[in-house]
């Protein structure tokens, strides 16, 4: 395993992101299921020692560093917009939040890592709409998101965008459904993994378009651009921060949203539910903690990060990538989580897909 480090100043202090990538090496389903049962292993035995390790009183936290487990690659549009909001927590209490991320599996290595950390409030998960997917999409997972983790924050709510290539022939979602029908199984689709918002857009669109599409999951959607630019694979239903930023750059083509209707920042952009009616996926990112994390660091963090929300120039920075603020208490959070988790049930059953 090779370990880097990259670092920025937020003042006079560094804020440090760490990621683990694991070369060209591929892991098999059942190597993953094993790690995964393994960190879930590891959350029942941290909750023996729980009792006796918890601060007393959260007065003085955060006192060091805190870890934000992140399940995609670096670079993609979770990464984009977690070292955004670590920038102003770690500015705003003092203390380094490390950015980590653990890809793969549609997120839920990650979330296994977290579930397996000790509930004290210096491990937090990035969580979203990859979470309430996997709940049903994945058939054998060993933990229960919504009973094995506590909402914590909710901070922003971003639709995906669908680009194509610049090689294919199309620039309209209806010529891209024309096409697909005029050459089933021969359009790919990219996506940052199994479960993910990026995927299950996708699955979606074709449940409701009848396209025969073939999906290509990668390791986070940084990883899936360069073969989309090339059009080794066709399209991608992307998170709208870097989606957009690749196709204001010219290498990919936008056809539309995820969102029912069409978004602020793009308001020139059409939604796909203009040509395919009722057409609707749209994410969300928040922050949860391993079940027992103490209220009071909740409340702490929820405090934090609605404070962030209020800032005009972080506010500005989220706009820029095509975020909406979503500020929620942590019982908000919570019931969006559990919302999520039976609406995307309902799509799951309809695309008719699943992974073991």
């Amino acid at each position: 395993m090779i370990n880097q480090r990259a670092a920025a100043v937020v003042g006079n202090r560094p804020v440090l992101w760490k990621h683990k990538r694991n070369g060209n090496k591929k892991m098999t389903g059942a190597a993953m299921m094993g790690y995964l049962r393994a960190a879930a292993f590891g959350a029942a035995c941290l909750l023996g020692v729980v009792a006796g390790s918890l601060p007393a009183s959260a007065a003085d936290y955060p006192n060091r560093p805190v870890r934000w487990l992140i399940g995609f690659a670096p670079g993609g549009p979770v990464d984009i917009v977690a070292r955004i909001m670590a920038q102003w927590l770690s500015e705003h209490f003092g203390q380094q939040f490390v950015v980590e991320n653990r890809a793969g599996s549609g997120g839920n290595i990650a979330t296994a890592a977290a579930i397996g950390s000790l509930p004290d409030g210096y491990t937090l998960l990035f969580s979203g709409a990859n979470n309430a997917i996997s709940a049903s999409l994945y058939k054998k997972l060993p933990f229960d998101f919504i009973r094995d983790t506590m909402p914590v924050a909710s901070f922003m709510q971003v639709p995906n965008m669908l680009v194509v290539s610049n090689a294919m022939p199309v620039k309209t979602v209806q010529e891209l459904i024309d096409y697909c029908k005029a050459n089933p199984g021969k359009v790919a689709f990219a996506s940052s993994g199994n479960g993910t918002s990026v995927h299950m857009s996708a699955e979606l669109f074709k449940a409701m378009t009848k396209c025969d599409m073939v999906h290509v999951p990668y390791r986070g959607s940084a990883a899936a651009f360069p073969d989309v630019i090339s059009n080794k694979v066709q399209l991608i239903f992307d998170n709208l921060p870097s989606a957009l930023e690749q196709a204001r750059g010219g290498s990919v083509r936008a056809l539309g949203v995820t969102s029912p209707q069409r978004w602020p920042s793009v308001p020139e952009l059409p939604a796909i539910a203009e040509t395919v009616p009722g057409y609707q996926s749209s994410t969300f990112y928040g922050i949860s903690a391993p079940k027992g994390t103490p209220p009071e660091i909740v409340e702490i963090l929820n405090k934090a990060v609605n404070d962030a929300l209020k800032d005009p120039k972080l506010v500005a920075r989220l706009a820029e990538i095509g975020g909406v603020p979503k500020p929620l208490s942590p019982e908000g959070y919570g019931r969006l989580m559990a919302d999520e988790t039976e609406k995307w049930r309902k799509v799951v059953a309809f695309a008719g897909v699943s992974v073991d």
